[in-house]
């Protein structure tokens, strides 16, 4: 164990084999800091906040802060953090907001400088957040999602597994499994094409992908017939799409496609052969 002589480290803290802490620190009554984890200068741990083994946390990081709630109970919940996780710096997650209850963030994570997870947030494993992306309060984020730069995702809203939502997106539903998301409309665009070869989907796992994507997006069905197809894919990736679309409270991101009625004019070509002398004049 090593301890720089400058931090506060509680007499009551549990600190793991391996723990190194920095200088400046701040580890309260109530903690327990895993073996082999790692904090930077100016890191703090919060009572009420539970680090596995491994996780490296930098600097000015607070960990377990109260939730930022206009009632704060006298007796809030826990954050519980898994292994393995890389917390760069100014990250805040925030203690769950009811006693028995936790914001849990799993193993293998990367969240990037001034990332926020708010209280009662679900985290899986294996996902990327990049700088200054903000979870609201209640948000589920499923394995192997990536949160790019500056998106809010509102609360109660869930992110599904493989899912990439692009930079500065505003979620206000629920994103659903193997898709992307345009970061200007916050729309799906498609399916997350390269996050799923990179994880080693194959031919036959994207063309279910695919096929289910046109009967979600593409072919018009009402919600309830939209169920009834996908329930017929008895195995492979779609099965979790279906339980995915089964829950959650706040509806689905719709796609990206120019609505039906809309009045977008076409250029004629013999417009375009008038225009000719005009646009030679402009661009030489």
């Amino acid at each position: 164990m090593n301890i720089h002589p400058t931090a506060l480290v509680s007499a009551h803290a549990k600190l793991g084999h391996d723990v190194v802490i920095g200088p400046f620190c701040l580890v309260e009554d109530g903690t327990e800091i895993g073996e082999g984890c790692k904090l930077e200068a100016r890191v703090s741990i919060r009572a009420g906040t539970t680090l596995g083994p491994r996780n490296w946390v930098c600097e000015g990081t607070v960990l377990g802060g109260l939730p930022q709630h206009t009632r704060v109970p006298e007796h809030p919940g826990t954050v519980v953090i898994g292994s393995g996780n890389t917390i760069r710096e100014n990250v805040t997650v925030h203690r769950a907001l009811h006693e028995n209850t936790v914001t849990r963030i799993g193993d293998n994570n990367l969240l990037m400088v001034g990332a926020h997870v708010a209280h009662d947030c679900q985290v899986g494993n294996n996902i990327i957040f990049a700088n200054n992306c903000l979870l609201a309060g209640h948000v589920t984020i499923d394995d192997r999602a990536y949160i790019s730069g500056a998106v809010a995702i509102h609360q109660f809203c869930r992110v599904g597994r493989f899912a990439m939502v692009g930079g500065q997106a505003r979620i206000v539903q629920d994103v659903p499994p193997f898709v992307t998301i345009d970061g200007q409309s916050g729309n799906v665009v498609g399916l997350n094409m390269v996050g799923l070869r990179r994880n080693g989907f194959d031919t036959d796992a994207i063309n279910q992908l695919k096929a289910a994507y046109r009967i979600i997006y593409r072919q018009g069905h009402s919600w309830s017939e939209v169920l009834a197809h996908l329930q017929q894919f008895a195995d492979g990736p779609v099965v979790a799409l279906y339980h995915f679309l089964c829950g959650g409270t706040r509806g689905f991101v719709q796609e990206r496609r120019l609505p039906p009625n809309a009045t977008l004019k076409l250029r004629k070509p013999a417009d375009e052969a008038a225009d000719a002398p005009s646009r030679k004049a402009m661009f030489g």
